[in-house]
């Protein structure tokens, strides 16, 4: 263990470790352009230059290991002529465009500039210009403000995993952009925005539309997948103008997905900001009480056994415990949360949790995904396995159609015969999983929503058992989730009741007249086409399917527009928090639900959402502990396997793909950069059309 003075103070630090982080770690703050914490050292800008004591030259503190012995001084007369003359440099071909740069604000060459450099420069020759890149349809670039510290270079190949960006030329003549001359695919892409210390890249969708000082930051939690990223909201004017991410070391690091940054320009199209009631076979504006007392009067000549409600993805748990409060009330046992189908037992928590935590998957010497698609579905835990495979000694296998997954893995088959080779021990994968010390199965949801997906799911738990996947500090059995809602609806019980009909059940019945009411909470995933002659309620926030067949709409909010609360993939309990107002009498869907249910006399035992969560509280204990993860007990396996309810030998189906990744759900549809996106990869016409 080397020690070492720095600025007169003395450090200990593991062998290794850098003279900036060792400075770092005494709140010494070092100047730096290319080197982050997350990507690997290049030591090319040399702002980071310290004088070490009987070396002949300045060095780069982010390249010079610390030694036993070191006096360094981050602040010496020498240090600060090195940090003059390196800004000089970099401002010899720099444009000084910071009136019309989208970074100007934000730029870390601006900001160490006036806290390092000089007033003045000696270059009065012309500055050299570069044509800018074509990255697609997120990333706005302006070469000529590059100052070639590679971040982008590096991420794009050590975090995402693609490697399409590069440096081209020599000397004076280095250029970054892509390697092949096309858009960036990358899920991630985004993320070198913020990893540029200039302007050279910029958010495109946002260009020129705000500077930060006018924004309005709120910190809240996406709800495009099941990850829950924590993330940053800026808005103005009751706008949202952008999505950021936040520090969060458990969940998605300092990155987050592509359709969680640029999605947010879905949120002010295609709303409903006001109730429409059907009235001689068409919707009509309607006022608040004129659709609830219309809703009302519909439910309370119904029958019980012929009204069903189902929850949709981005479903906070407030609206869902509500809804489930007043769907109990009227005696209704049709309820359910798992819109795409999904069956398995629910009945033990950890037979639905991502069990090993997202952090825990740095742990894993062995991963077999099973029917999932980890870069669609959850794009930060792709990140954090392919950070996991980055530091070596692990295996990975896949059982489901082969994709790209920007990392290597064995192939072991396309569905149930390769799982059922893994069970039995005829898969040479079956002896890494049974020789690992920290395994890892992840079940996607693509497998649990087969006619079969109960008897698979079942059979995955009883491979964890026989494998040992599950032991005294480790449990390595997860279901990656793709919807936000999920988890947090399996746990307050949004499922069929004694004798309720689950998703595809109540689609039947409405489709065979068997139903009266149908209550899609924020659901537009299912095929409307099977809802038959039943009375159909949308409440959400978008003009999505869901409202184009529903018999009533009530406007709801998104979950930018709300507080609630949201249970990622892994079980953690996350708060959402209201950055701007709904639009119109767009109302939040908790306070819809209780106003429905007083019109109906049915009032809920809360008025407030303060109450409301503490009724969740209480009937839910582990619920109302925030941003942490509650033990849950293994229960091993729960049932015997029956191979006969097992379907033919069919490819296991991915519920998110390459092509719908990026309109996955309500929000991302409406979004025009989306449908960009879409049309860049050579998506379908209506994409084309509408991005246009």
């Amino acid at each position: 263990m080397p020690s070492l003075t720095i600025n007169g103070l003395t450090i200990t630090v593991a062998p290794g470790t850098s003279l900036l982080q060792a400075s770092e770690a005494l709140g010494i703050e070092i100047p730096r352009f290319c080197y982050h914490d997350r990507l690997s050292v290049a030591g090319n800008c040399r702002m980071c230059l310290v004088e070490v004591e009987k070396a002949p030259k300045p060095v780069a503190s982010c390249t010079m290991p610390c030694s036993d012995g070191m006096v360094v001084h981050t602040d010496s007369p020498t240090v600060q002529a090195a940090r003059h003359n390196v800004l000089e440099l970099l401002l010899i071909n720099h444009p000084l465009d910071c009136p019309i740069c989208d970074q100007g604000g934000e730029c870390d060459l601006q900001d160490q500039t006036m806290a390092y450099g000089l007033d003045r420069g000696r270059y009065a020759e012309a500055k050299r210009a570069v044509t800018e890149k074509e990255l697609g349809p997120l990333i706005k670039t302006a070469m000529t403000r590059c100052i070639h510290c590679t971040r982008c270079v590096r991420f794009a190949d050590e975090i995402a995993g693609m490697p399409e960006m590069g440096a081209f030329g020599r000397s004076e003549h280095v250029e970054i952009g892509p390697v092949l001359d096309r858009a960036v695919t990358s899920e991630l892409s985004g993320n070198m925005i913020d990893i540029c210390p200039v302007g050279a890249l910029t958010n495109k969708p946002y260009a020129f539309a705000a500077r930060p000082w006018e924004l309005q930051a709120t910190e809240t939690v996406d709800v495009m997948d099941a990850v829950g990223c924590a993330i940053r909201v800026d808005s103005r004017a009751g706008v949202v103008m952008r999505v950021l991410p936040r520090l969060n070391e458990q969940v998605n690091e300092e990155w987050i997905g592509d359709v969680t940054r640029f999605a947010c320009d879905g949120l002010k199209r295609q709303r409903l900001d006001h109730p429409w009631l059907r009235r001689e076979g068409r919707l009509q504006p309607a006022t608040w009480d004129e659709a609830l007392s219309a809703l009302a009067e519909r439910l309370r000549t119904a029958d019980p056994g012929r009204i069903a409600a189902l929850a949709g993805d981005m479903c906070d748990l407030e609206s869902m415990v509500a809804l489930k409060d007043l769907w109990e009330s009227l005696g209704s046992p049709h309820q359910d949360a798992r819109q795409d189908g999904a069956e398995f037992d629910a009945t033990h928590r950890a037979g639905y949790l991502f069990n090993t935590t997202i952090a825990g998957l740095e742990q894993a010497d062995a991963v077999l995904l099973v029917g999932c698609d980890p870069r669609h579905e959850a794009t930060l835990i792709n990140a954090r396995l392919r950070k996991r495979w980055r530091q070596g000694g692990v295996k990975i296998g896949l059982i489901g159609p082969a994709v790209d997954l920007t990392y290597p893995y064995l192939h072991l088959g396309d569905g149930l015969q390769a799982l059922q080779d893994v069970h039995e021990g005829h898969s040479p994968f079956a002896d890494v999983l049974r020789t690992a010390k920290n395994p890892v199965v992840i079940l996607g949801a693509g497998v649990l929503t087969r006619q079969d997906g109960a008897t698979l799911h079942h059979l995955v738990c009883a491979m964890a058992d026989s494998f040992g996947l599950v032991r005294e500090g480790w449990n390595g059995f997860n279901v990656l989730h793709h919807a936000a809602s999920r988890v947090g609806a399996l746990d307050i019980g949004f499922l069929p009741g004694a004798g309720g009909l689950t998703t595809r059940g109540i689609l039947a019945a409405a489709s065979a007249g068997q139903m009266d009411v149908v209550y899609l909470l924020g659901a537009d995933e299912v095929d409307m086409r099977q809802l038959g002659s039943a009375f159909v309620v949308y409440q959400g926030h978008h003009g999505d399917a869901g409202a184009a067949r529903a018999d009533l709409i009530l406007p709801g909010a998104a979950y930018t527009e709300k507080e609630g609360l949201y249970v990622n993939t892994e079980g953690r309990v996350q708060a959402g928090r209201r950055a701007v107002s709904p639009p119109g009498q767009a109302r939040e869907d908790w306070a819809i639900i209780q106003a429905l249910a007083q019109i109906l006399g049915k009032a809920l035992p809360y008025d407030s959402l303060e109450s409301l969560r503490g009724s969740i509280a209480g009937r839910w204990p582990h619920l109302a502990v925030r941003d942490a993860i509650s033990p849950a007990p293994w229960p091993g396996a729960t049932a015997t396997v029956d191979l006969k309810n097992i379907h033919a030998d069919t490819a296991f189906v991915m519920p998110v793909t390459r092509e719908s990744y990026y309109q996955s759900n309500s929000i991302s549809r409406a979004s025009p950069t989306m449908a960009a996106c879409v049309a860049a990869r050579g998506g379908s016409d209506v994409a084309k059309a509408q991005a246009a």
